[in-house]
């Protein structure tokens, strides 16, 4: 009998795909690397004679690597979870280039990670192959032991989950829609990524404030901050924080979330009236973060 192993550079025509596989269903750069070098291993010793389509063969492979490092991330989630946000050039870690893990979640979405990390590994599976890269159910049902019925009904509760529940009304008193809000929140991210302090104030209401967390900066007590220029000076020293913030829905209102490795540790909710940004609140306690609904904005 013929047996046929899978050449080198025939896995290297497919390590792009498979490196975008691995960062959607793990949320960071070095864990995607890694679980890309462990499903070359597994494919270098298997017999692919028989394997008509080796690219979807490979996106199964990865996938179940995957699987296997997020339930074992499952198991030690409290210590995963001790990254602290008082640096605002907080990165990844892990080794990672921190502009290139920047970039590639504004090329997922900050908001889609963050949600795709509150789902359970086989939900995660299930959409990110199905939904993302279009791996049949009867290919994934296998990975994760259940019938491909099972396994659409999987991939149908996690797409609820990235759209979230529709949002309220927006307040009648305020006078703002969630386009309106999406704008203001999009142009506040982007002149504190670029640097933009005139932009920023522009942005703001002059009589604004800002309320953080203690668990943002360590304190006795919230800080409270007020004025437009005061409240820009504090966004500019956060600008190293702004390369893992993304736009999402956050109980039905748009907001900012910091996520670095796809991890939720803070986020910025926003009060928007017609005369500008007239509220910040920053919010880093992990209860008040797990009871946050966070949802990606509808293209």
């Amino acid at each position: 009998m013929t047996t046929y192993a899978l050449p080198a550079e025939r896995f290297e025509a497919d390590r792009h795909h498979l490196r975008a596989v691995a960062y959607r269903m793990l949320g960071s750069l070095s864990e995607a690397e890694d679980a890309v070098q462990e499903a070359w291993l597994r494919a270098a010793r298997a017999d692919v004679a028989g394997v008509e389509n080796l690219t979807g063969w490979l996106t199964t492979v990865v996938g179940r690597v995957c699987l296997n490092m997020l339930r074992s991330r499952r198991a030690r989630r409290e210590e995963s979870l001790d990254l602290g946000v008082t640096d605002p050039a907080v990165g990844p870690g892990g080794g990672g280039d921190p502009e290139e893990e920047a970039l590639l979640a504004d090329s997922v979405g900050v908001a889609l990670l963050i949600v795709l990390d509150t789902l359970a590994p086989a939900e995660r599976l299930a959409f990110v192959l199905h939904d993302m890269f279009a791996v049949p159910f009867d290919d994934i049902a296998p990975l994760i032991e259940k019938t491909p019925a099972a396994t659409r009904q999987l991939a149908s509760r996690a797409r609820r989950r990235v759209k979230g529940a529709a949002p309220a009304p927006a307040d009648a008193s305020a006078a703002v829609d969630l386009a309106r809000q999406r704008e203001v929140v999009g142009a506040f991210l982007a002149a504190t990524r670029g640097g933009d302090f005139e932009a920023l104030v522009s942005l703001l209401h002059p009589d604004v404030v800002l309320t953080a967390d203690r668990f943002v900066v360590p304190t006795p007590e919230p800080i409270v901050v007020g004025g437009a220029r005061t409240v820009a000076e504090g966004a500019m020293a956060a600008t190293g924080r702004a390369r893992f913030t993304g736009v999402a829905l956050l109980d039905g209102r748009v907001g900012l979330a910091m996520a670095p490795q796809g991890r939720l540790r803070l986020v910025l909710a926003f009060t928007v009236t017609a005369d500008g940004i007239t509220g910040i609140d920053v919010v880093a306690d992990r209860e008040r973060l797990e009871r946050m609904e966070v949802a990606v904005l509808a293209a």
